[in-house]
């Protein structure tokens, strides 16, 4: 399922290739975040376009939009939202994190309130991977808690606890419905800021035995040189022949110190959610194609993008779409960022291949520091 190709001399950066039944990851790699089926304001045949080899759907919202039954009868959500790539499905164990008002965690799953009709749910870890198998993405999460932070030790190994308990079922369940072992199931690296936990993590993650490892629990508020410690921390524990995945992160300069560490996938809503809002990033550093400076700029968003936003339209041009509210100003963009992201990475590819990673680090990282 994951082979690894190259790893860099002078780092723990590496080349791989994850197989799915829908096609190949070339590693290092980011996820578009496509939530509920769709990349905001983007068709699939826009994001494939764009360079995206796989994408991220999330299993708490379409639980709870449009449901199982709809997907099922649609053949899976491949199908039904007409991408052909490999999807990775969330379990949404962050979503209940962030709806901590509205759910109580008990042993045997969460219950939770809709954040759209008050509507009561419960999750357990067996229903969260029997929903991604209707679902039919190519890689699966198991249900975790994410802790919030700051979080008491006594509280996050109490977490802690849950979340492997949590993880033995999920895998359990999965053993005993997998027919052909199409889909993958990755276990979630929990424990907070504090590293005994997260090597506790791994150590009972690796006794259980999952197809690939997250890292999760991160980029919740904690400072970003306590999250680069705990990266720095979790990956060395980690097989080198399992894919590893760095969950919820997107700024360049922190995908960059994740990739010499170690970690060979992100997810993030960052370049489309940015896109949204104005902001460009380009191999030159962020643009926010808002401000007035741009309103008689003739150049494309980036010289060196050939996307289908920089080809044909201009930052003047932009500048007056998000000026007058048109929603094309969100899809151009967006794509613009998507097609960012994923020639990044393949330049990051190229540079681990050539021993070159550093020198890549350094000379994008200026713009983004």
């Amino acid at each position: 399922m994951f082979t690894l190709i190259k790893k860099d001399k002078t780092t723990k950066a590496r080349v791989g290739k994850i197989k799915t039944s829908h096609g190949e990851i070339d590693t290092p790699n980011f996820a578009p975040v496509g939530t509920v089926g769709a990349v905001k304001t983007l068709a699939s045949s826009e994001v494939k376009q764009a360079g995206a080899q796989f994408i991220l759907s999330n299993a708490y919202h379409l639980h709870l939009r449009p449901g199982a039954d709809i997907i099922k009868q649609a053949g899976g959500l491949h199908k039904f939202m007409n991408w052909p790539g490999p999807i990775l499905t969330d379990s949404g164990g962050y979503q209940v994190f962030s709806l901590a008002p509205l759910r109580k965690i008990k042993p045997d799953g969460v219950e939770f309130q809709s954040h759209i009709d008050g509507s009561r749910h419960f999750f357990t870890p067996e229903y969260v991977v029997e929903f991604q198998m209707i679902l039919g993405s190519d890689i699966m999460m198991v249900l975790d808690e994410c802790v919030h932070y700051p979080a008491a030790k006594d509280y996050t190994e109490g977490s802690l606890k849950l979340t492997i308990d949590w993880a033995k079922r999920s895998k359990k369940f999965y053993e005993q419905r997998t027919i052909n072992n199409e889909q993958q199931l990755y276990g979630i690296v929990q424990g907070g800021t504090y590293p005994d936990l997260r090597k506790q993590a791994v150590e009972q993650l690796l006794d259980i035995g999952f197809d690939g490892y997250a890292i999760g629990g991160l980029s919740v508020g904690e400072p970003r040189d306590l999250m680069y410690e705990m990266i720095n921390t979790t990956v060395p524990l980690l097989p080198e022949d399992k894919t590893r995945y760095l969950m919820g992160i997107g700024m360049p300069q922190d995908i960059f110190e994740a990739i010499e560490n170690g970690i060979d996938i992100f997810d993030c809503v960052v370049p489309t959610r940015n896109g949204r809002n104005g902001t460009a990033f380009t191999f030159e550093g962020k643009i926010v194609i808002r401000n007035a400076a741009y309103s008689k700029d003739f150049r494309p968003v980036d010289a060196h993008c050939d996307c289908f936003c920089c080809k044909n339209y201009t930052r003047a041009y932009l500048r007056h779409l998000f000026s007058i509210d048109e929603i094309l100003a969100l899809r151009l963009l967006s794509l613009h960022n998507i097609h960012f992201y994923a020639k990044l990475m393949g330049n990051i590819r190229e540079a681990i291949s050539k021993g070159k990673f550093l020198e890549i680090k350094k000379e994008v990282c200026s713009c983004y520091c």
